[in-house]
């Protein structure tokens, strides 16, 4: 039997239920007809417009469509654009292609709607996290072997993400944007009913709680700062304020004890989604501009939102 190491030793092993199922989807993330159907065609070129100046030859929808399939694919806009030429060529579709120059220019103008599904009727539950994606700069590598230099450039990405992975809210920042800043804004892009909102403690600022007030989310589990105190008091007619019931919990039970009894490890859900955006889609932004960046990123979310509902592994721990 093989032994365990200090590595590997107390990890879980996790097999695949629905392997065939599973299988099969990721098959179809290389699927071109998963990448663009008959709508898209319809609408490639731009309609015709009445005011003065040049006219658009092709659609906002055309552009996202190119610049998807150079995400999907992993390919830099002059490769995207021999891409989306050769796959034209091989479908026999008789429309022109826009080249790189084009795709640059019209990046930062479109407007990209994340794609989810409809939650109409239903309660959600939201976990609220941010990560960073690296701009320019040295590898992972270099930094670990010789340490970081001012030109390491990021960008902040928040995402709000379900429990099954699905992404509802996604925005791009600066990278010295602090998550309680663009919480408000992130809030705004979910219209179904909120019942839960987890994330760390880096929301636990007042104008995270009056945004969750204003939503009417019932549960915010949001760990409260360990120098944190009372608000409302049981004795005042006052409302109570919506973190004094969690920090009353964890004085009661440790704060430890008050995640598991609330449920807060579902936040460790919105790390795998970050984890798979990074690995699938990579860990960096091509684009040099931000507005241009921001539409990347958004792609990236679309994509991402995509093969999650081609489907997703069932794993359960084996013994």
């Amino acid at each position: 039997m093989k032994q365990l190491t200090k590595r590997n030793k107390g990890k879980k092993t996790y097999k695949v239920r629905n392997w065939h199922d599973y299988n099969e989807s990721l098959k179809q993330r290389g699927a071109i007809d998963v990448w663009i159907n008959e709508e898209s065609l319809n609408n490639w070129q731009a309609k015709p417009s009445f005011k003065p100046g040049a006219q658009a030859i092709y659609s906002d929808l055309a552009i996202q469509v190119t610049l998807q399939f150079g995400k999907v694919f992993h390919q830099k806009l002059r490769q995207t654009e021999g891409l989306m030429q050769s796959i034209f060529k091989q479908i026999a579709v008789n429309l022109p292609i826009p080249d790189y120059s084009t795709l640059s220019r019209r990046s930062g103008l479109i407007t990209v709607k994340v794609p989810k599904e409809s939650k109409k009727g239903e309660k959600l539950i939201i976990v609220v996290d941010s990560t960073g994606l690296k701009v320019f700069g040295e590898g992972e590598w270099k930094v670990r072997q010789h340490g970081y230099s001012k030109r390491r450039t990021w960008r902040k990405a928040h995402l709000g993400i379900t429990p099954d992975g699905e992404i509802r809210m996604a925005l791009l920042t600066e990278n010295d944007t602090a998550d309680c800043e663009v919480f408000k804004q992130l809030l705004s892009q979910e219209e179904a009913d909120i019942d839960s909102l987890a994330g760390d403690g880096g929301y636990d600022k007042e104008i995270v709680y009056a945004a969750c007030q204003n939503k009417k989310i019932k549960n915010i589990l949001i760990p409260p700062q360990k120098n944190a105190k009372i608000k409302q008091h049981g004795n005042l007619k006052a409302e109570c304020h919506p973190r004094d019931e969690n920090l009353r919990q964890i004085r009661k039970i440790g704060r430890k004890k008050w995640k598991e009894a609330a449920g807060y490890h579902i936040r460790s859900l919105a790390e795998t989604t970050m984890f798979r955006l990074k690995t699938i889609l990579g860990d960096k932004l091509n684009a040099r501009k931000l507005e241009n960046q921001i539409t990347e990123f958004l792609i990236s979310a679309s994509i991402l939102n995509k093969m999650t509902a081609l489907g997703m592994p069932d794993s359960y721990a084996a013994i």
